[in-house]
């Protein structure tokens, strides 16, 4: 078994077994400011949108997860046929294992299950200094992305015993991909956070949005310090929490916030803090091991339904109306962050 096949299939294993959730996302430190007179049927209200050009039932992806090995490609296949059912988007885990062995595609293989989806590919950015564009863009079409996601993960490789410790060029690399390849490219953090000046060199990169992957959520530096016996302790909440790190990358671009979102009232929160999509990663994986597809299509409705509660609840009859939605935040994110005192381009903080 290839060295990648076994990490995947560690990855999943420590997910579904162990405690691997990390920091806070600050939803708790974010008050939606109520709406008495909200003027609206909750019948009436309009979750609908798209993101990237894709049309959706509501700004919610399954966020990619895994691919490369046996059990991924039921996971895969099940949940991209809830996203398929439900209208929301999904993405894969990391393509590199199929590049490096073609015969692994069909663990990443959804279209014949779910046809009209958002399906977002994934790569490494260090890959980009590896593969060619043209090889990656194949990979890509081989399984019909709509967009790919190019994960940016230096805490989670420091402590990966076989990681990569080399992110020299990177910058270079993504921007040379992003003018490479006909696809949309969306620059993903997976559990560390996006920082405002990484954010305005990613816009540069030519980049199509921004998944800020923020600390509060799934923790990679757990998962590989647990897989590879790499003590990560003194860095186990090191990060940009979610909250914060959307706020944080406003530019001008569409943002994803991932990192901590549990329930359909974090996912307004998030919107109105200036996200555009939600992702949401190891709920899906859990509940699907322990209660089929019917617990995930049941979980779905109710994200939707709790997302829908806190629009009719502000006052908002569509989700471009929930990002213009009034919020507070705590006085100790303010203080902790010192958002008052950067110039961050969002609307003003409330």
């Amino acid at each position: 078994m290839g060295l990648i096949k076994t990490r995947k299939i560690e990855h999943l294993r420590i997910c579904l077994e162990q405690q691997v959730e990390t920091g806070d996302p600050l939803w708790d430190e974010v008050t939606l400011v109520h709406q008495a007179l909200p003027e609206l049927s909750i019948d009436d209200i309009d979750t609908s949108g798209t993101f990237l050009g894709k049309q959706l039932a509501f700004p919610l992806a399954i966020a990619g997860m895994t691919g490369g090995c046996d059990e991924a490609r039921e996971i895969n296949r099940k949940l991209a046929g809830i996203a398929e059912k439900t209208g929301i988007a999904f993405g894969v885990g990391s393509q590199r294992a199929m590049i490096e062995d073609p015969a692994l595609a069909e663990t990443y293989a959804v279209r014949d299950v779910a046809p009209n989806i958002s399906l977002l590919g994934n790569i490494g950015i260090t890959a980009l200094k590896k593969y060619p564009s043209a090889q990656i863009l194949q990979a890509l079409h081989v399984i019909g992305a709509d967009a790919v996601c190019v994960h940016i993960n230096p805490a989670q490789e420091l402590f990966q015993h076989e990681g990569d410790r080399d992110f020299s060029g990177c910058l270079e690399a993504l921007t040379h991909f992003c003018k490479a390849i006909t696809l949309p490219v969306i620059a993903k953090e997976v559990g560390n956070g996006i920082s405002h000046e990484c954010a305005l060199k990613l816009k540069a990169a030519g980049v199509s949005a921004i998944d800020v992957g923020g600390l509060g959520g799934t923790s990679w530096v757990l998962i590989d310090s647990i897989r590879s016996g790499i003590d990560s302790a003194v860095f186990r909440n090191w990060g940009i929490p979610t909250a914060v790190s959307v706020m944080e990358c406003q530019v001008g671009l569409p943002v994803i916030a991932t990192g901590g979102i549990r329930t359909g009232l974090h996912m307004a929160k998030a919107i109105a803090l200036g996200a555009d999509l939600c992702g949401i990663a190891l709920p899906f994986l859990r509940v699907l091991a322990k209660e089929g597809t019917a617990g995930v299509e049941q979980y779905v409705n109710t994200l939707r339904v709790d997302f829908t509660r806190a629009m009719f609840l502000t006052g908002c009859g569509t989700v471009g109306d929930l990002k213009n939605a009034r919020y507070v935040l705590s006085a100790d994110l303010k203080k902790r962050w010192g958002l008052e005192m950067k110039h961050i381009e969002t609307k003003t903080f409330k």
